[in-house]
C-alpha cells in the first residue's frame, strides 16, 4: 500500500522530533518517496542533515529558498499522503483555524491528499480543552489522528501525550492510502431523542441532543464507511455521511430495520421514548378544556428487534443511559437484547451525556470485557467506541449471544 506512493513528512518542534526517524525509515523501507518539511521549531530537536540523509530528498523547510517559486503547492498537489509526527499544540491550532505562516502550514492547506496527525506533548496540554476542541474540528474535516500513548515522558513525568509508536504511525498511514481501517464497510447509526405528539402542537420527549450519535457517524465516515445516519435532529450534517429524517420512535423502528438488514455495523445512539400517547388530539389541545386525557402505551423496542433479527457479521452496538447501577444494568440490557457491544453513561454526573459536549462511558463487550473511558469530547468518545467495533470486527472468536426475548427498555445515548 505504501509502495511508491509520495509521502510529505512534516516534523515540528517538540522534544518527541527524533522519533521521526524511525518513521521516515520505516517509510522508506516499505517502497515510500518520502519528502520530510521541518519546521522552525523541529530543528532545536533534530538536525536536517538526518532526515536529509534517510529520506527520498532532502529536507524542506522555506516557503522562499527552494528551488520551486511555490513550494507548498508543488507539495500539497503531488502527495498522496501528508503525516505530522509529532503534532504539536502549535501545529493542531494553526491547521484547526487554517493558518497558513510556514511551509508545513501552507502545504495542508495546499493538498487534498490524505493527511494523519500524531500529536505528542505533556499530559496538561493534550488535555487541555482547546487542544482537545481543535483535534474535534480536525476529525469532522477528515483528519486521521492518531492518539498519543501513555508512558514516561520529557521531565521525567508520566501520562497520556507520549508519540504513537513509528509502527502505529506508518500502519495509520497505509490505512488512510487504503481509505481507512472501515472502508468498505456499511453502518447505520442512530441519533437523537424521538418526539411522540400529544396534539398538533406538544410532544413527549427527552433531552437528548444527538451530539454523540453524530459524532459516531462522522468518524466511521472519516475511517471509510458508507455511512447512514437516521436523525430526529436538525445538526448540520458530517461531511459523507447520508442523514434520513425521522421523528417518532415508530418511524425510527422502521428506518432503522429496513437500513440495517444489509449493515455490517449498526449503532444504536438514539434516545428512544419508552411510551406514547395512545391518541393523538386534533389541532391544538386548549388549555380552557384543562389537562388532555393522555394514556400512555409501549413504544417499539426497535434496539431489542434489531438484535432478534440480526444477519451473521453483524455488530451491533447499542448505549444505555443510566443513573444508578450503571454496569449491572448495561450488562442485563447487553444479554437481553442480543448485542455486542454496549455502551453505558451515568447522565447523572457532570458534563456526562444529555446536552453536553463532554461523555464518559463504559464499553462492555458481550464477552464480558469492560473498559472505562474518562470524560472527553464526544468526538474521542465516539473514536473509542468504533475502536472497540474494530477490534471485535477483526476477533472472528467473540462471542455472539442468543437472542432474547424482547423487553420494554430502549436504547439511549446523548
Amino acid at each position: 500500500m505504501l509502495a511508491g506512493k509520495r509521502i510529505v513528512l512534516g516534523v515540528t518542534g517538540g522534544i518527541a522530533a527524533y522519533k521521526s526517524v524511525e518513521v521516515c525509515r520505516r517509510l522508506v523501507d516499505a517502497g515510500a518517496h518520502v519528502i520530510p518539511v521541518m519546521t522552525a521549531g523541529a530543528e532545536h530537536f533534530l538536525g536536517a542533515t538526518t532526515l536529509s540523509a534517510l529520506a527520498s530528498e532532502p529536507v524542506q523547510r522555506s516557503l522562499w529558498n527552494e528551488a520551486s517559486p511555490i513550494p507548498h503547492t508543488r507539495l500539497g498537489q503531488q502527495a498522496d499522503l501528508i503525516v505530522i509526527a509529532p503534532a504539536t499544540a502549535r501545529l493542531l491550532a494553526a491547521y484547526a483555524a487554517g493558518l497558513s505562516t510556514d511551509l508545513l502550514t501552507n502545504t495542508l492547506l495546499a493538498t487534498r491528499a490524505p493527511v494523519v496527525v500524531c500529536p505528542a506533548m505533556h499530559t496538561e496540554m493534550w488535555e487541555h480543552p482547546a487542544v482537545q476542541d481543535n483535534l474535534a474540528v480536525l476529525r469532522r474535516r477528515g483528519v486521521h489522528v492518531v492518539e498519543p500513548d501513555s508512558g514516561r515522558l520529557a521531565g521525567g513525568d508520566v501520562g497520556a501525550g507520549r508519540l504513537a509508536s513509528p509502527e502505529r504511525i506508518v500502519a495509520a498511514c497505509a490505512a488512510a492510502l487504503d481509505g481507512g481501517p472501515m472502508a468498505g464497510w456499511r453502518v447505520v447509526v442512530s441519533a437523537g431523542g424521538t418526539r411522540e405528539p400529544i396534539d398538533a402542537v406538544r410532544v413527549i420527549a427527552n433531552r437528548s441532543s444527538g451530539k454523540q450519535g453524530y459524532a459516531i457517524a462522522a468518524e466511521a465516515a472519516r475511517r471509510g464507511a458508507a455511512v447512514t445516519l437516521v436523525s430526529t435532529v436538525d445538526l448540520p450534517g458530517p461531511a459523507g455521511v447520508t442523514i434520513e429524517r425521522v421523528e417518532t420512535a415508530a418511524q425510527m423502528h422502521e428506518a432503522m430495520a429496513r437500513l440495517a438488514a444489509d449493515a455490517d455495523v449498526v449503532v444504536m445512539a438514539a434516545a428512544v421514548a419508552d411510551f406514547r400517547p395512545v391518541a393523538v388530539a386534533a389541532g391544538k389541545w386548549k388549555k380552557d378544556q384543562g389537562a388532555p386525557p393522555i394514556v400512555l402505551e409501549p413504544t417499539p423496542d426497535i434496539l431489542a428487534a434489531l438484535g432478534a433479527a440480526k444477519p451473521a457479521g453483524q455488530t451491533l452496538v447499542g448505549f444505555a443511559a443510566e443513573t444508578d447501577d450503571v454496569v449491572a444494568n448495561a450488562e442485563g440490557k447487553l444479554r437481553r437484547k442480543h448485542l455486542d457491544l454496549i455502551v453505558a453513561n451515568d447522565v447523572s454526573r457532570p458534563g456526562v451525556g444529555f446536552q453536553h459536549d463532554t461523555n464518559a462511558v463504559t464499553l462492555i463487550r458481550a464477552g464480558g470485557r469492560v473498559d472505562t473511558v474518562a470524560l472527553a469530547t464526544k468526538e474521542r468518545i465516539a473514536g473509542c467506541v468504533l475502536d472497540t467495533v474494530c477490534e471485535l470486527r477483526a476477533d472472528s472468536s467473540h462471542p455472539t449471544p442468543t437472542p432474547a426475548e424482547p423487553s420494554a427498555e430502549q436504547g439511549a445515548s446523548s
